[in-house]
């Protein structure tokens, strides 16, 4: 037999049948609009088990975090000539989450000053969604707390069922003393403070909807969560007179809201899973060290904002190294 014979045919493609385009060449079917109503859909149930407790002033408040949130996005959008955004659902998820952070009993004016936070200051400043090194919603809150103190750490009473909820002030759970609040009401929410604070069953199944849909990393939520409670659990066992024990600081606060949908946000949590759980870790951290020795009794909108700032740093010391790299030895000719 001939080597013409024996050597095989290599047929190479039609070049008019080649598409060719910049990376990346994996793609996904999802859209941020889709992602983001995910989201929307998952703080449903938070959204609801809020109203139940505090009533219209809980709807009111959410449904005018979130129009003005949308209302000023689009706002700047025409001030500065831009395409209109508020579709893509991203500004609705913020006047959400900025809502989840107020108490029922504020006034509205504090809901639109919020909204220009969050939007402006937050997110527009930084050139919009995905430039954004800091959650929005996150620096509105905080914006709002340290310049309205009082009416920041006024909370309603809880009235389960009724529409209408007598304006009675009362303590939120981590203010309390030891042992006066019971793990019950902690899971189902019927306690005061922010509308986000309340039940813990309903942001778990928010949750853990994100993390079966694929939308979060799961590490940041464990990590955080995970070392909040060993935190404070060593704590607790070192004075259980005088805190309280880990199974209520998990409950408690905005610790459940902050792990599942502000500590993970796309744009400004790490992108490796090993940042992923350095990321959490570090916010499980500071809000435990916040809750046991700060001035304030919650720590969650601190931590992850500290932690938003470090991202960067963060994924640099956790990106993977390529196939093949090898690292440069000292005093070689470049």
């Amino acid at each position: 037999m001939s080597e013409t014979e024996t050597t095989p045919t290599i047929l190479l493609p039609d070049p008019a049948r080649l598409m060719v385009s910049n990376s990346p060449h994996i793609r996904d079917r999802q859209s941020i609009k889709k992602i983001m109503f995910t989201v929307v859909a998952s703080l449903l149930p938070a959204c609801l088990a809020g109203i139940w407790f505090f009533g219209i002033a809980a709807l009111e408040v959410l449904l005018l975090c979130t129009v003005s949130c949308v209302a000023i996005e689009e706002g700047w959008n025409k001030l500065t000539k831009r395409a209109s955004t508020w579709q893509d659902g991203s500004a609705i998820i913020t006047g959400i989450l900025l809502g989840m952070n107020l108490n029922a009993g504020v006034p509205w004016w504090v809901c639109i000053l919020g909204g220009v936070l969050a939007i402006i200051l937050g997110k527009q400043l930084y050139g919009g969604l995905g430039y954004n090194p800091f959650n929005p919603a996150l620096v509105a809150r905080v914006g709002l707390l340290i310049g309205l103190p009082e009416i920041m750490t006024t909370w309603n009473t809880p009235q389960a069922g009724k529409m209408v909820v007598d304006a009675v002030t009362a303590a939120t759970p981590l203010g309390m003393a030891p042992g006066t609040e019971t793990l019950g009401n902690l899971f189902a929410g019927n306690v005061g403070g922010c509308l986000g604070e309340t039940s813990a069953i309903a942001l778990l199944i928010g949750g853990v909807a994100l993390i079966a849909f694929k939308l979060i990393k799961w590490q940041v939520p464990l990590a955080y969560i995970g070392s909040v409670f060993v935190v404070t659990g060593i704590a607790h066992l070192i004075s259980p007179e005088t805190t309280h024990s880990p199974v209520f600081h998990v409950l408690s606060g905005g610790l459940l809201l902050g792990a599942f949908f502000m500590a993970t946000d796309m744009v400004t949590s790490p992108m490796t899973i090993k940042g992923s759980w350095i990321f959490g870790l570090g916010c499980g951290i500071m809000t435990s060290a916040i809750r046991l020795w700060g001035s304030y009794p919650e720590g969650v909108s601190f931590s992850i904002l500290f932690m938003n700032a470090l991202t960067p740093l963060i994924d640099r010391i956790s990106i993977s190294k390529p196939f093949g790299y090898v690292a440069p030895v000292k005093g070689d000719a470049k």
